[in-house]
């Protein structure tokens, strides 16, 4: 049976996936986004996150391609009509993400590489649990995805803050799939009074003096304690490896940190 040997990825969390698998060599084209791992940047850069270059992935002559959620559906919509065969994924929560990995490993013909490799993740998530557990208290924490308009963590983000040790401020939110229906306003920040704010803001850094600014959250007690953060968007907004690894141990260490200051 011939698997994939030419696949093209249109987002970082599948190139690393096949990376971490052992099966690098296959990856033909990358998102211009990828940093993880550095290695694949070498690889050619085909597209942004909504963006494609048809040309050069017609030069690539790719056997699969991988794409992400709905954001990508009009680029997906032009591959298929141009005769690629596409596989995208909708990962939206921890049990979603180990899934893709399960499903892209049987995709290239490596399943039990897929089971080890999920099974090396869970047990990650498994020790930071057990440390979260020995914490002194569980903080309310805020995860902010964006700031104008204010937008609350995606499922994984806020399922990640639980298993570091924290609360999220918005929990009925957390299922909502679309940025738009995860829109809060700055006085339901204030009225659920976090004790942590985590900032992530796709492409740019969080600006904590921005957040601190904010009117009417100078009595906010994650504002007035100084216990704002920020976790880079490449550690914790892509629904993948890095998010399972680098992203959760940086929740972590923020919230153990909130609780010695």
């Amino acid at each position: 049976m011939n698997y994939p040997s030419r696949i093209v990825c249109l987002t970082e969390e599948t190139t690393e996936t096949l990376y971490l698998l052992g099966e690098g060599d296959r990856v033909a084209g990358i998102s211009g986004y990828t940093v993880r791992p550095p290695e694949a940047r070498q690889k050619p850069k085909v597209s942004s996150f909504l963006h494609a270059r048809y040309e050069k992935i017609e030069a690539l002559q790719p056997d699969l391609i991988l794409a992400f959620s709905d954001l990508q559906a009009d680029i997906t919509n032009d591959l298929v009509k141009r005769g690629y065969p596409v596989f995208t994924f909708n990962q939206r929560s921890v049990a979603e993400i180990l899934q893709m990995i399960r499903v892209l490993a049987g995709i290239v013909g490596v399943p039990q590489k897929g089971e080890a490799l999920v099974a090396q993740f869970e047990r990650g998530l498994d020790e930071i649990r057990a440390s979260a557990a020995a914490l002194p208290r569980r903080p309310k924490v805020f995860f902010e995805e964006w700031y104008d308009p204010l937008i609350s963590g995606i499922r994984w983000t806020e399922e990640l803050v639980e298993i570091a040790g924290g609360d999220p401020i918005f929990p009925e939110l957390a299922g909502a799939g679309l940025a738009k229906d995860r829109i809060v306003s700055s006085e339901q920040v204030v009225e659920r009074a976090p004790e942590v704010i985590i900032g992530s803001w796709c492409g740019k850094p969080v600006r904590k003096e921005r957040i601190a600014a904010r009117p009417g959250w100078q009595d906010v007690p994650a504002v007035r304690n100084g216990h704002i953060y920020e976790v880079k968007s490449t550690y914790i907004l892509q629904p993948g490896p890095a998010a399972l690894t680098e992203g959760v141990s940086r929740l972590h260490d923020i919230i153990r940190r909130s609780q010695l200051q």
